[in-house]
């Protein structure tokens, strides 16, 4: 209970870090100026704003939970992780910790958001702003492409949770965006200041990220893998 606890934190925060690095930030700053337009009636941006964290909440838990179904479902590989599990987890934390602090970099071709459908999105309303969420959170940027398929599918597949650690992603993905959709509501000034604050703190939590899971990988490393006792 208490990994999968550890887990589902993990990919809690992990969401948080993809969506404040520079090329989620910027799809989430897109988000919050649709969701402004209406600033005037704070109910509607509010609702706008969850209901865009919700659509990417659908969009990584559909995608993620075909994936972890399909890998879970073939017998071999599903014995082989119920044996291997804690002995597997150590490399891969390991190499997210690496890929979080960006020693290595997964070559994954980012993908673009037709401009059309974004119109047709923004001329929706609440449920446009879901639709928006779904289509930003599969306009995979590498970092976020990379801590999606390198290190939240992995996660799902080591707890077994198809639904619940992508769900947790996906609300750490939306989270910034409801808070900016709270700050218009509310009227709150320095919404862009905000924003470049988040900017220029992202490289430190992820740094402090990407050296904790590291090491966090090198303990499971040394007491699954090589039996040392610490």
């Amino acid at each position: 209970m208490t990994e999968w606890a550890a887990g589902g934190g993990m990919a809690f925060w992990l969401g948080i870090l993809a969506a404040i690095s520079p090329c989620p930030l910027a799809t989430n700053i897109a988000a919050v100026s649709f969701i402004g337009r209406k600033a005037g009636r704070t109910g509607q941006v509010l609702a706008s704003g969850a209901a865009y964290a919700l659509g990417r909440v659908l969009a990584y838990v559909v995608l993620a939970a075909l994936i972890v179904t399909s890998v879970l479902s073939i017998p071999g590989v599903a014995w082989f992780l119920q044996t291997r599990m804690n002995q597997i987890l150590g490399p891969v934390l390991i190499l997210i910790g690496v890929f979080v602090l960006g020693w290595i970099r997964i070559p994954l071709p980012a993908t673009k958001i037709g401009e059309a459908l974004r119109r047709r999105a923004a001329g929706a309303g609440v449920l446009g702003a879901g639709f928006l969420g779904m289509l930003f959170a599969l306009s995979f940027c590498p970092i976020s492409a990379g801590l999606f398929f390198g290190s939240l599918v992995p996660l799902s597949i080591s707890a077994r949770s198809p639904v619940v650690i992508p769900a947790l992603f996906g609300l750490g993905t939306g989270l910034p965006v409801v808070v900016f959709a709270a700050m218009i509501a509310l009227g709150a000034r320095g919404v862009g200041q905000a924003f470049n604050l988040i900017a220029r703190i992202e490289r430190w939590a992820r740094i402090v990220t990407g050296i904790t899971i590291l090491a966090i990988g090198v303990y499971f490393v040394l007491t699954q893998n090589l039996g040392i006792t610490i």
